[in-house]
């Protein structure tokens, strides 16, 4: 976690800047990557909408966590912020769950399951959430008949974890604030306001 700039001075400055920079391009950029599905990786309406369209969107993250991540443009804007925080691996194991309960054979299942576990789920694990024992271990006996509800007990604390504690600070960062701004600018005239600038850093 970034606690102070005096434990990460270089790198939480540079993240934030990053971040900051990745966002307010948003407003002005005409042509994004087409991988829909990959964190990181923003949408945008029809040609004539899209200006709108991303305002409204940007507008709808504030009213609930719910909108955030059902909103593409939302997780990739969060993921980006939870990297400043070095805590991305509770969103990222969110939507491993969300994909792994799309999963219909159980060969895959099974094998998806033991990924997840081992990358999330176990201690010393490259990525791991923080659960508490109980939860882990719960999980870990859940594996042993895998399930696409295996992971809804850990799935549900690390969600409630970030909408308490991530998702606030991600409302109130500089970069929302500036970006929501811009959005409504957009949205309140749409038809004779000009592509925002980006936000400088």
């Amino acid at each position: 976690m970034c606690r102070t700039l005096a434990a990460f001075p270089t790198t939480c400055l540079e993240r934030a800047k990053e971040f900051k920079t990745r966002l307010g391009i948003l407003l002005h950029k005409s042509e994004l990557g087409s991988d829909a599905g990959s964190v990181g990786k923003f949408e945008w309406g029809s040609k004539h909408s899209k200006e709108r369209n991303f305002s409204e969107d940007v507008l709808g993250w504030k009213e609930s966590f719910d909108l955030l991540l059902s909103s593409k443009n939302g997780v990739a804007a969060f993921h980006t912020f939870l990297k400043t925080e070095f805590s991305e691996e509770n969103l990222e194991f969110w939507l491993a769950c969300e994909e792994f309960k799309k999963i219909r054979s159980a060969t895959k299942l099974a094998s998806q399951a033991h990924r997840i576990f081992e990358e999330f789920i176990c201690s010393e694990a490259p990525k791991e959430v923080n659960i508490d024992h109980e939860t882990r271990e719960l999980t870990r006996t859940n594996l042993q008949a895998a399930m696409a509800t295996c992971f809804d007990v850990a799935q549900g604390k690390t969600r409630a974890l970030m909408e308490k504690d991530s998702y606030p600070r991600f409302l109130k960062s500089p970069a929302y604030r500036d970006l929501a701004a811009q959005a409504l600018a957009t949205s309140a005239s749409p038809s004779t306001s000009r592509p925002a600038e980006p936000l400088h850093t």
